[in-house]
């Protein structure tokens, strides 16, 4: 009875056993290759799938994601025979998992070497700047040679990036000089900029600030001359306006003869020819008798002394002017000192006759 018991409890265990391995739930984006007497079979999709059990061998689980892989960085040599380190991150998904169970034993380490050997092709080409700054041309250029090599596998590379290059430490230094010197240029050539823009605009204002100081100037030279003429203009007009009498111009004549005198550098001054004419009308000018007004026609008769006086005084300037009418009509030069500054007053040109006179005696 014991026996029977426990052969029962086998044949069921085996049967719930068979069951269990007769099922297969694949999860969705997976997928399993199933061989069955040791060749391969199908593949399994994903959701509920039946096998025979202990005939048909179900592989693990092959994940149809995208997958990311990052290798570690790679030394890899430039045209210019330096040395630089390379990190490189790999976009692949697998589209065939038949081809990827079979075609390929790992097909992860195969992406990765065949990853390193194009990525030393591809730099082999260039320098260590153009390896710099041309990254999309190296991505591109890996990325159809891996999708080329690994389409058979079952495999599409959606993507290469390449995630750091690393040149030496002392073209890092290097570097580092070239982009200090080169902002150290633009610094200098801004600097420079600068102040042109500063010495041009200094400049212009210069010459806006003198085109108009030489136009203010302009304007007021022009406006003191208009000043001066209209003076002028003026003087003349009341001048004849007024009708003067010339023995009035030959005494002002005469009275600025001795502001001639006034240099300090003169040791003697001329005295023009028409110094004859101007002694004349003053000498009429003094001989004349004048109209009386009412004021000296009722002023008391002047006394002798006076009368003795002015009687002299005509006689000095007749005298005077018999002398300059026997003078050449030439100019005659006085000492300086003769006639001395101010107004020529009836007296002083009666001691200056009389000064003449003498001196003309002794020659």
């Amino acid at each position: 009875m014991d026996a029977l018991l426990i052969a029962g409890l086998l044949i069921v265990l085996f049967a719930v056993l068979t069951v269990v391995r007769s099922v297969r739930i694949v999860p969705q984006a997976r997928a399993r290759n199933v061989e069955r007497l040791g060749r391969y079979h199908s593949t399994l999709k994903p959701g509920l799938n039946f096998v025979i059990p202990y005939i048909d061998r179900v592989y693990p689980m092959i994940d149809l994601r995208e997958q990311v892989v990052s290798f570690r960085p790679q030394p890899v040599i430039t045209e210019d025979n330096l040395v630089v380190e390379i990190d490189t991150v790999l976009y692949f998904q697998v589209t065939d998992p038949r081809a990827a169970a079979y075609e390929i034993a790992n097909y992860i380490q195969a992406v990765e070497q065949l990853t390193v050997t194009t990525l030393r092709n591809v730099v082999g080409s260039l320098d260590l700047e153009m390896t710099l700054t041309s990254r999309d041309t190296i991505n591109s250029q890996l990325r159809g040679v891996l999708d080329d090599a690994t389409g058979k596998w079952g495999i599409r590379v959606n993507r290469v990036e390449i995630k750091a290059i690393d040149p030496p430490k002392s073209i890092k230094e290097a570097m580092e000089k070239q982009m200090r010197a080169e902002r150290d240029k633009r610094a200098a050539i801004l600097n420079a900029e600068g102040q042109r823009q500063s010495q041009i605009l200094t400049a212009e204002g210069d010459k806006q600030s003198a085109i108009l100081r030489a136009e203010g100037d302009r304007s007021a030279a022009i406006l003191k001359a208009q000043g001066q003429s209209q003076a002028i203009d003026e003087v003349f007009q009341a001048v004849h306006r007024n009708d003067p009498d010339p023995k009035l111009l030959a005494y002002q004549y005469l009275q600025v003869l001795p502001e001639l005198a006034k240099g300090q550098g003169n040791t003697f001054w001329v005295i023009p020819s028409e110094v004859t004419s101007a002694l004349q009308s003053v000498s009429k000018a003094f001989t004349e008798s004048l109209p009386q007004s009412a004021a000296t026609r009722e002023a008391p008769a002047i006394s002798e002394a006076t009368a003795r006086e002015t009687a002299q005084a005509e006689q000095a300037a007749a005298e005077a002017v018999a002398e300059a009418a026997d003078v050449d009509a030439g100019p005659r030069q006085l000492g300086p000192g003769q006639l001395g500054p101010g107004p020529v007053t009836p007296d002083a040109l009666a001691a200056f006759t009389e000064r003449d006179q003498s001196h003309s005696n002794r020659t």
